[in-house]
């Protein structure tokens, strides 16, 4: 980590610098919904992964495995677990979630029955952990925001909603017909927690957070989260606003059911990163978002920034990674 350059700023403008040595990695495995995303093919869409680091102090790396279309036997197949096993080392923690490819029964690639091989997948990434003497954390799949009593889960698939021809089977708005989020889970959601209390490690229930998050915001204030809002399609993958919420309501969670962690958990105002991990590219878009007369903290994760333009009267803290 580069250090911190002094930056004269304003009185209204503290800067306070923090060491950069990291002294925990967390780890994290799973699908889309927890992916870094590629801003020059979505500038819009984030996973809720992509916004973990912003909700931790200095102290804690992120290292976000989880990737577009995985499945838990992908994720295996295709050495991707070998190589954060290869790299998990004691005190470092894992966190696992897996589910919406693992649904896909004509992917043979993909596809893993939810009490046999999907519940031994996560024994596998549970029992590596643990060898490797870091500390997993097990989590279910969030919910896709589904307020449609479909017949059929083509209708929600989530490979279906970014395919060119993703019009047939898209959740439209105007296919909303229930009051109360509709699960396309099942047995998914159920697993994780089976297996985490078999084996006795911390578990997360991310399935139900989101889905109290998308019911108390009903069909259209969730709108909000997704990417249907910029796409009018997608109610699987988040947004910026969406990858936020989501991240700022599991970290808590994690601090509840990792302890050791709870230290280390921020809830700063708003978050600068120009790779996208937080919810402002720049310094001076945060400083411009801060209320005035109000005390706003802005974290910055990355980049280097000249001195901002600060309006006379907002009182504004940095903290640079």
């Amino acid at each position: 980590m580069k250090k911190v350059q002094s930056i004269a700023f304003v009185m209204s403008l503290m800067l306070m610098m923090t060491s950069s040595k990291r002294e925990v990695t967390v780890y994290m495995i799973g699908d889309s919904t927890m992916a870094d995303k590629d801003m020059k093919k979505a500038p819009e869409e984030r996973g809720w992964g992509m916004m973990l680091q912003g909700y931790f102090t200095e102290k804690i790396e992120v290292e976000n495995y989880a990737v577009n279309g995985r499945s838990s036997k992908s994720f295996i197949d295709e050495g991707r677990w070998q190589k954060v096993y290869n790299k998990m080392k004691p005190g470092d923690y894992l966190i696992i979630q897996f589910g919406h490819n693992d649904e896909k029964s004509k992917d043979s690639l993909r596809y893993t029955r939810p009490w046999q091989d999907f519940a031994e997948n996560y024994r596998t990434f549970i029992r590596g952990a643990k060898e490797k003497g870091a500390t997993p954390i097990v989590m279910n799949c969030v919910v896709r925001r589904n307020f449609y009593n479909a017949k059929t889960k083509k209708e929600i698939d989530d490979e279906a909603l970014r395919s060119v021809n993703r019009d047939k089977f898209s959740i439209s708005d105007e296919k909303i017909n229930s009051d109360t989020l509709v699960d396309t889970h099942g047995d998914y959601a159920k697993v994780p927690a089976v297996v985490a209390k078999e084996m006795g490690v911390a578990f997360v229930d991310a399935n139900k957070i989101s889905k109290d998050l998308e019911n108390g915001l009903g069909a259209k204030g969730s709108r909000e989260l997704h990417m249907v809002k910029y796409n009018g399609k997608d109610n699987t993958h988040y947004n910026v606003y969406g990858a936020r919420i989501m991240a700022s309501l599991l970290v808590d969670e994690i601090a509840k059911v990792a302890p050791s962690l709870k230290k280390y958990v921020r809830h700063y105002d708003y978050v600068v990163s120009k790779k996208g991990r937080g919810n402002y590219l720049t310094l001076q878009e945060a400083v411009d978002a801060a209320p005035m007369g109000k005390k706003t903290v802005i974290y910055v994760l990355d980049g280097d920034w000249e001195k901002p333009n600060v309006p006379k009267g907002k009182k504004i803290k940095v903290i640079k990674d």
